[in-house]
């Protein structure tokens, strides 16, 4: 994918070149090509089991690459010592699709954990700051003392949307984040993937299957198909295109396409 259009030269924060990885002697990513420019948001779409996940692992330092290189904001994240990749994650958001609440803590608790331990000098007085705009800026400052059993499914989302935030992330990587949730919540997480774009200027890539998600959040839009990506485009134009596999996984979506 280019990185300028006419004379705008656009940023690319995160950088992937031939990036192959298998496990069991099954190639999941097998030549993965892909830039994603400042600000820009992503969805990835997919078949169960075509390496998406694995992708934003590999991404964030959780899994190496068998070949190929990862390089965000110009680092190549396998080739990292640990307190660089501790410090490169700090800047990288990421959304698990269960949350990854823990269930001893409260709401407050939740997201304090993760300042408190990257930033051990910070101040009371600005962690409690901290934890209140996230939670305004989730819609959820009233569950502040609650515990995370206590909280719906959408509720966790933006909770664990919010902890992840609470460390002001630039690029911000959603693991299927309206998976399990009914359409009206749905709407609403996928709004609040927006308003996470413009208020905190975050690039993103949206791990989906969900193609209202896709359409709602996304700049552009690809698909993993036998390891490797499509080319991107916006998401009209994406599914103008007579690919089997993309039109297979437009109408299990059930949507009218005209």
């Amino acid at each position: 994918m280019p990185a300028e259009t006419g004379n705008n030269k656009k940023e690319v924060v995160i950088a992937i070149r031939q990036l192959k990885k298998s496990f069991n002697g099954r190639a999941v990513l097998n030549g993965v090509d892909i830039d994603i420019c400042r600000g820009e948001n992503l969805a990835v779409l997919g078949r169960s089991g075509t390496g998406k996940s694995v992708l934003i692992k590999i991404i964030s330092g959780l899994l190496k690459p068998d070949s190929g290189t990862v390089k965000v904001f110009g680092k190549e994240v396998d080739k990292l010592n640990l307190p660089a990749l501790q410090e490169l994650r700090q800047k990288i958001g990421f959304s698990f699709q269960n949350s990854a609440l823990y269930d001893s803590m409260s709401v407050r608790e939740n997201l304090e954990f993760p300042l408190v331990r990257n930033r051990p000098k910070i101040k009371k007085k600005e962690v409690n700051d901290a934890v209140e705009r996230v939670l305004t800026d989730v819609g959820l400052l009233k569950t502040i003392d609650q515990m995370p059993a206590e909280l719906s499914g959408g509720q966790r989302k933006r909770i664990g949307i919010a902890r992840t935030l609470i460390l002001q992330p630039e690029i911000m990587l959603y693991d299927e984040p309206t998976a399990g949730l009914d359409p009206i919540t749905s709407i609403e997480i996928n709004n609040l993937i927006n308003q996470v774009q413009h208020e905190y200027n975050t690039t993103s890539l949206i791990i989906t299957h969900d193609l209202t998600c896709a359409k709602t959040t996304a700049d552009t839009v690809t698909m993993l198909v036998e390891g490797k990506f499509l080319p991107t485009a916006n998401f009209e134009k994406f599914f103008e295109r007579q690919d089997e596999s993309v039109r297979t996984f437009y109408d299990y979506n059930f949507i009218n396409y005209k």
